[in-house]
């Protein structure tokens, strides 16, 4: 494919953006609390403090002045102070008047805080969650992913058992073996040690992958094998290589054929065998031009993908993506030791990882679309390589249609097959404002596909109807027995549902749900004999997930429906809880997960049996974790919602055992926050983590709050945070806070706030705000300056630098003086191939022109942004826990009266 070289660079492109990251005193970003910073109700005075901690009474902290000690009277009931004991009478009064005063302070928290959904878990158990029980493993849930075979028909999956691969066989409740591992060898006689398998749709050959080497979150290379059922033959894709070279290989959805992606070039070959001669489908492939396969950028936040190669339902086509990035400027990560034992000094240190990064206002990778019929090239074995070439010029278009997006303002967010001559493309702006679903009719054999029409119309003036953003998800399903496909979009009201839209060229959706609650993820499965869709939601709840079906209209119904069925529930909608399910390729039969908040389980389910025994049997049941955590003391989990400026937020609450919420004792409180657009922390899935260990070792309370911008709750609560990042969300975060401080059982002096990722964004602008509730944070990974983040995430939510200008320096922390009143902590893995360390480098930068001391930093050496290398996610735990204890100590502190 030839460059496309059209691309007008923009202000930052030119090298002479004046965009400030750090305004003047007098052009900074207001302070969020006007009136000053907070000072808690529940706050105590500097004495009062003192008496929190009884070994400061018996060390003698006081004045020394004995007119003005007050003395210390122990007994069997509460600690009083003063003079003299009070009298009886005294005392009733003071307990009156504290009654009034409780119950005044109960309402006034009641107006604020509305349980929505409670839950309540302790097993009987004593022992104490300690750090080993978190990171070795033993709360792990097991979890068992069967792999539906398709290719064998509906209700089969593979399962490996004594070292062969065997098929299960759910109609027949039979299973018999497909290949030995001891029969797969390579060229050489060696058994083959592959890490993957996938059986071709005619189930005659295996594609087996060896020499997995990873490359970014979803893509990595491999040397590929194909082993034929019929004679054990196993024979190389391609010649294997060290490193391996082979990016992709994907089976066509009929016969045997199969695409790759090498080199960025796509080849494919319609019969395997060990002399068969591939079909080059690309030439130009090089390390800036991609095809089939994405750049960095493309996989990590456009199509969460290794792959960008789609296969027509008939195998007669493939659509790909080419990716130009000549334009994108390159990031370096450094590698200081490439080995795994941190005593290696490698002088030079190793190949450093040089990456084109898109940052917002920057060049973004050129995309096209482009259709190669495969029919239509007719070529002869042994025929000239420019021969071959030719022909598959002719038979390749690159699509088109009128209003497409400029090139530099484009992005492709999804590619899917409709029909068998019909695919639907759907482009954004980098801005996320504007978008187009376009629908293209491939036509017959040999000849060029025409222009696409646009048929739906997204963003402010579309389908989405405000001012949020739109969405980069890849939710359609096509329907095999009629013509059309569904979508998931958010409805007038703004919430996601599912959409029919049929014929494919129809422009108004047909609703099959709808309500105040969402769609969550894609759909799970349409099983179109039996007129069913399958999909998960937050129904129930926005903080639970539960299994439902709804009715597909039937050809001769599909009218606008005037109110969509009300869906049938699969799980149990009456205590909140959390489910998913992997439904089997026609949806007959699925793996139903509970996943929380109790011990997980699976069972498999048949949809219908027809008269024989039904399949409803327990795959998974964990007892062994259930009999586990009955020894150990379990924290008290409470979810509720709270209001922030008109908002209901979702709250969780994660308490010590026992806790003492009479407000004799002041417990320390730790925010866990990430707060990313359309994120979800707050939830009822399953947990024994770090945090569960700090409320039950350390006997710290952990709160976690989603505020305005994250997801399930509808798009009123996730556009507030278009075009001014980190802003609502960190009042959102300030007023939990404040709400907490005033609980009687509070410590308003030990309030942290800890985040990884937008986590660590939002950590620091908490500190930033400097609003007085928080004494402490800790920042993982943070993100300091949206200029420094990839563009395709950061232009979504923020626009771009030239149109926002204000936005991003309000978006980014670009005042530090609020540092010096907490107590702050910031990690950071120097190999973030995501959150470049460059964020961390800024901020300390800025710590150090301010001169702010006195905070602790650590660079872990060659991690990514999952702090894994050489031992450094648990030590960052550790280390973690080290600051909290050193900083606050563990457990509550006694109140003196």
């Amino acid at each position: 494919m030839a460059n496309r070289t059209d691309y007008t660079p923009l202000a930052q492109d030119t090298g002479n953006s004046d965009i400030p990251d750090v305004l003047a005193d007098e052009d900074a970003p207001p302070i969020y609390y006007g009136e000053g910073r907070f000072s808690p109700p529940s706050s105590l005075s500097d004495d009062q403090e003192k008496l929190l901690d009884p070994g400061s009474i018996e060390r003698g902290s006081f004045d020394d002045d004995e007119d003005y000690r007050p003395s210390v009277m122990r007994e069997s009931g509460p600690l009083f102070l003063g003079k003299k004991r009070p009298s009886p009478l005294r005392c009733l009064v003071i307990c009156l008047g504290s009654l009034v005063l409780l119950a005044v302070l109960l309402g006034f928290l009641a107006a604020r805080t509305y349980s929505q959904t409670s839950y309540r878990y302790r097993a009987p158990g004593n022992k104490h969650i300690t750090m080993d029980h978190v990171f070795n493993g033993t709360f792990y849930a097991r979890r068992q992913k069967l792999a539906w075979v398709s290719e064998a028909g509906d209700g089969v999956y593979s399962i490996e058992e004594s070292g062969a691969i065997k098929l299960v066989d759910l109609n027949t409740q039979t299973n018999r073996t497909l290949v030995k591992r001891s029969d797969v060898k390579d060229e050489h006689g060696n058994i083959l040690a592959f890490n993957s398998w996938s059986l071709s749709a005619d189930a005659s050959h295996i594609l087996l992958k060896t020499d997995h080497l990873k490359q970014y979150r979803h893509s990595s290379f491999g040397n590929f094998y194909l082993h034929r059922l019929a004679d054990g033959t196993t024979f190389p894709l391609v010649p294997p290589s060290n490193p391996p070279k082979v990016a992709l290989a994907t089976w066509s959805p009929t016969g045997r054929s199969i695409a790759w992606v090498m080199a960025n070039d796509i080849y494919v070959v319609q019969d395997p065998t060990p002399d068969a001669s591939p079909l080059r489908l690309t030439y130009s492939g090089n390390a800036t031009l991609f095809h089939g396969v994405p750049d960095w950028v493309y996989e990590e936040e456009v199509l969460s993908s290794a792959s960008a190669l789609w296969w027509s339902p008939s195998s007669s086509h493939i659509a790909y993506l080419a990716l130009d990035e000549t334009n994108v400027p390159t990031y370096t990560v450094p590698v200081y030791n490439p080995t795994n034992n941190a005593s290696n000094v490698i002088p030079y240190g190793g190949d450093s990882i040089v990456i084109r990064y898109p940052k917002p206002g920057f060049g973004n990778p050129l995309v096209q679309v482009a259709v190669c019929d495969l029919g239509a090239v007719n070529v002869t074995k042994g025929e000239a390589i420019k021969a071959v070439q030719k022909a598959v010029e002719t038979a390749t278009t690159v699509l088109t249609w009128d209003k497409q997006l400029k090139p530099d303002d484009q992005i492709v967010s999804e590619v899917a097959w409709v029909g068998n001559e019909t695919l639907v493309v759907r482009e954004v702006g980098r801005e996320a404002k504007v978008g187009n679903v376009v629908l293209f009719n491939v036509g017959k054999t040999g000849s060029k596909i025409p222009k696409g029409k646009i048929v739906r119309v997204r963003g402010e003036k579309g389908e989405e109807g405000d001012e949020g953003w739109i969405e980069s998800e890849q939710n359609i399903v096509p329907l095999q027995k009629t013509s059309g496909y569904l979508d998931i979009l958010p409805t007038p009201e703004g919430y996601n549902h599912i959409a029919l839209f049929s014929p494919p060229d129809s422009s108004k959706p047909t609703w099959l749900t709808s309500g105040k609650w969402e769609v969550t993820g894609s759909i799970l499965a349409v099983d179109e004999s039996r007129g069913l869709v399958y999909f998960q939601a937050a129904k129930a709840s926005s903080i639970a997930r539960g299994i439902y079906s709804v009715q597909l209209p039937s050809l001769s119904t599909r009218a606008p429906i005037p109110s969509p069925d009300e869906p049938t529930a699969l799980t149990d909608e009456s205590t909140p809880s959390w489910y998913s399910a992997s439904f089997s390729p026609r949806g007959g039969y699925y793996v139903l997960n509970y996943d929380g908040p109790s011990v997980p389980w699976q069972r498999v389910i048949g949809v219908e049996n027809k008269g024989k025994d039904p399949v409803n049997y327990v795959l998974t049941d964990n007892q062994e974790l259930n009999d586990t955590s009955a020894l150990f003391e379990m924290p008290v989990i409470t979810r509720s919602t709270i209001e922030s400026d008109g908002y209901e937020l979702n709250v969780m609450e994660i308490r010590p055992p026992r806790m003492d919420e009479t407000g004799s004792r002041k417990y320390p409180v730790l925010f866990r926050v990430y707060g990313g657009p359309g994120s979800q922390m707050v939830h009822t899935r399953f947990e024994r983590d770090w945090h569960h260990y700090l409320a039950c070792s350390l006997k710290y309370v952990i709160v976690v709050v989603d505020g305005r911008g994250t997801g399930f709750k509808g798009r009123q609560l996730r556009n507030p945070v278009r075009g001014n990042l980190g802003y609502w969300e960190v009042v959102d975060q300030i007023n939990a806070a404040k709400i907490w401080a005033a609980k009687k059982y509070v410590d308003s002096k030990r309030i942290g706030i800890w985040g990884w990722s937008y986590g660590g964004f939002m950590t620091s602008k908490v500190l930033e705000a400097d609003a007085g509730v928080h004494t402490l944070g800790m920042a993982v990974a943070p993100v300091t300056s949206w200029r420094l983040y990839d563009s395709v995430y950061t232009e979504r939510y923020m626009g771009l630098p030239d149109n926002n200008p204000g936005g991003y320096v309000n978006a980014s922390v670009s005042r530090v003086d609020g540092f010096r009143n907490a107590n702050f902590l910031l990690a950071h893995g120097s190999g973030d191939d995501n959150v470049h360390f460059a964020n961390s480098a800024h901020l300390l930068d800025m710590l150090t022109q301010a001169q702010v001391r006195g905070f602790r930093f650590r660079m872990f050496t060659d991690s990514d942004h999952s702090i894994q290398t050489r031992g450094g996610y648990r030590e960052l735990h550790e280390w973690m826990s080290e600051f909290l204890l050193e900083k606050w100590g563990s457990g509550p502190r006694q109140r003196g009266w």
